[in-house]
């Protein structure tokens, strides 16, 4: 029994780590999408795509393992979270569509490049807007009866996911600012710079808003960050998270490069840090653990050989991939 508990943990880890790593590295991309009309037409524009171009759909990887991941190892919550979910899932599905096109066809049909460009902008923000706010409908809880999702078609829409949908968006947008600081030089790396302090602003404050939201939206959530013993454990999270955003503005108002980009992806691990600590054990709150919602232990097994042979070769050929497009963006680009 206590082998079975600790697979299912190690799953969970897993399964946290993929989620991870799709938000933050398809989520500079997606931040670069939802600031693509602030950008001058032309050149401006090209070198901000270019920067991504190569690697974007390799990013989309995690989104596959963590989701294939939720239904291998977690079947019950896969069952209960997509029914919940449907019309963001399949919103943020064809936000994905709309993008993955207009990375090609706004090269290959120049005189609809309009259209394409919004078409980027779109997708990248509804995807965005999806993934937000499917957390904060997860996050705010999920009618189950039985082994079955209990809710109604329109559950997932609250002001609270609203809330965590925008923060989402704003979150991409900081990502996407910072990885044009490091990629970029000039006059677009200091347009750059400022559209990522703004960005990091809001960030920081709908990041505080979700937070508070959450210490009256569920009584536990308080309990684990606001009494004893648990706050000891919980409060590192929001000094760290003050100790980095104050880090990263301070990066943005001088000439750094990468720094900026790497303090952005700090804070959002602390924020999935501090998301672990509200949710744990559950993985369908408020009644879901991970748990009752875990496979049987020889499929654990089957799967975890998977992984282990899987994740490295994911994690190899990204890294390889990040190291052959290095260094600064030029007009010539991917295409």
């Amino acid at each position: 029994m206590a082998f079975a508990i600790d697979l299912t943990t190690i799953w969970a880890f897993i399964i946290a780590f993929a989620v991870f790593a799709y938000v933050v590295m398809d989520g500079f991309d997606l931040g670069i999408g939802i600031l693509f009309p602030t950008f001058k037409v032309g050149s401006e524009r090209d070198r901000a795509m270019n920067s991504i171009a190569p690697v974007w759909d390799g990013n989309e990887t995690w989104l596959v393992l963590g989701g294939g991941g939720l239904f291998a190892a977690f079947p019950l919550a896969y069952a209960v979270i997509l029914p919940a979910t449907y019309p963001l899932i399949i919103a943020m599905l064809l936000g994905l569509v709309f993008r993955g096109v207009a990375f090609e066809f706004r090269w290959r049909d120049p005189g609809h490049r309009r259209f394409w460009d919004a078409a980027f902008t779109g997708g990248s923000f509804v995807a965005a807007m999806a993934q937000g706010m499917t957390l904060g409908a997860l996050l705010q809880g999920i009618e189950v009866s039985g082994r079955s999702y209990a809710g109604s078609w329109w559950d997932w829409l609250t002001p609270y996911t609203l809330l965590t949908g925008i923060g989402t968006v704003a979150g991409y947008a900081l990502l996407g600012a910072t990885w044009l600081v490091w990629k970029l030089d000039g006059e677009s790396q200091d347009h750059a710079r400022s559209l990522a302090k703004k960005a990091a602003l809001a960030t920081f404050v709908l990041m505080g808003a979700v937070s508070l939201y959450n210490l009256v939206l569920n009584s536990e959530y308080a309990a684990r960050w606001l009494t004893e013993p648990e706050i000891y454990f919980a409060a590192p999270v929001p000094i760290l998270t003050a100790i980095v955003a104050v880090t990263l503005l301070r990066s943005l108002s001088v000439s750094r490069h990468s720094k900026p980009f790497w303090l952005a992806i700090a804070l959002f691990f602390l924020g999935m840090a501090g998301l672990g600590v509200t949710m744990w054990p559950y993985v369908v709150p408020p009644g879901i653990t991970i748990w009752d919602a875990a496979s049987p232990e020889s499929s654990q097994i089957f799967m975890l050989v998977g992984v282990a042979i899987t994740m490295p070769l994911i994690i190899g050929y990204t890294a390889w991939a990040y190291w052959v497009f290095r260094g600064k963006v030029d007009d010539a680009g991917y295409h």
